[in-house]
């Protein structure tokens, strides 16, 4: 696994609660809330990536 993927989660993180804390000032929650959720779904299309090639690289260790 590389650090960068690690940087990338975090920013998308520190991104995602500065525009939930911005736009919930502002009176806006259903878009809050519609940011943190997109936040999380970039976030695990990331991580579905890194679990596809663990178990590509699995199966191969192991002939199966």
């Amino acid at each position: 696994m590389d650090i960068n993927l690690l940087f990338k989660i975090a920013a998308i993180g520190i991104l995602v609660a500065v525009l939930y804390q911005v736009l919930c000032r502002a009176g806006r929650e259903d878009q809050a809330m519609m940011t943190t959720l997109a936040g999380i779904v970039i976030v695990l299309s990331m991580v579905i990536k890194e679990i596809s090639t663990l178990f590509t690289t699995v199966r191969t260790t192991f002939n199966l």
